[in-house]
């Protein structure tokens, strides 16, 4: 990726998307994000300013991007930067953007889980089988209501992962009882040293043994002995327990991501 972005977390973001297909555009101001194959991918198609905003900029970006955008429904906005500052907080509240601050958390060591657990078995995915198997945890992990746009959404999301694993660019990470997914992740990387995991996720009956804490500690290990990464990159909610197990393995709070968002207007 040619295209200058201080924000890890967004920079990590735009290497997986353009190695997946996505078409990204620098207008100076801000860098435009397509993903044609998934035109309802909220993060696979918006703009990420460089600025934060300004008084009026709530009305003006919205503008612009209706203008990038003619025939969206959802709004996506990001700002990169790394401070979680996003200015004119209170404009873009009475426009309806929801303010989301992720933590971006880097490791260049791991700490072996404090509970590992071993009834699992843990492997690449592989087979038709093991990706639908995904498809589905991904619906019944969701934290949102899932209808036919959002199932779509997400099996178009799922094969995007899996081209990229064909294309050698990542690898998707399961522990499975027997021939059932209880967990995955992926883990990516353009080979500059830096490797970005993915949807970390576990099913709700498998949750509170060890597993995603187990899954991760072994795909850290892969990133830096396979894939020889000096630098992982997590990007977790700040509010959600996972974010606990990511610290004791060695993950440690690096910045702030900040991203804009507007679904569509329901009748």
């Amino acid at each position: 990726m040619d295209i200058a972005i201080t924000s890890l977390g967004f920079r990590t973001d735009l290497m997986l998307l353009e190695m997946s297909g996505s078409v990204l555009t620098d207008k100076g101001e801000y860098v435009v994000v397509r993903t044609p194959g998934n035109p309802t991918f909220w993060w696979g198609n918006y703009l990420l300013f460089r600025t934060p905003f300004a008084p009026g900029d709530a009305v003006a970006r919205e503008e612009t991007f209706e203008h990038e955008f003619p025939d969206a429904a959802h709004r996506s906005l990001g700002v990169d930067s790394t401070d979680g500052v996003v200015g004119s907080d209170e404009e873009l509240k009475a426009a309806g953007f929801e303010i989301e601050r992720s933590t971006v958390m880097t490791a260049t060591e791991v700490r072996e889980p404090a509970r590992p657990n071993d009834t699992s078995q843990y492997r690449f995915l592989s087979g038709d089988g093991d990706w639908e198997q995904l498809v589905e945890l991904t619906l019944t992990s969701a934290t949102m209501e899932v209808d036919d746009g959002y199932r779509e959404f997400n099996r178009r999301r799922v094969a995007a992962d899996r081209a990229l694993c064909d294309a050698g660019h990542a690898r998707w990470f399961g522990a499975f009882d027997g021939d059932r997914l209880q967990a995955s992740l992926g883990l990516a990387s353009d080979g500059s040293g830096v490797a970005r995991f993915q949807s970390v996720q576990t099913h709700p009956d498998d949750r509170g043994r060890g597993i995603a804490s187990t899954l991760v500690h072994r795909a850290s290990r892969y990133g830096f002995d396979e894939l020889g990464a000096h630098t992982l990159v997590m990007v977790a909610d700040p509010g959600y327990h996972a974010i606990r197990i990511y610290r004791a393995l060695g993950f440690g709070d690096n910045e702030v991501q900040l991203q804009l968002s507007r679904p569509p207007a329901t009748a």
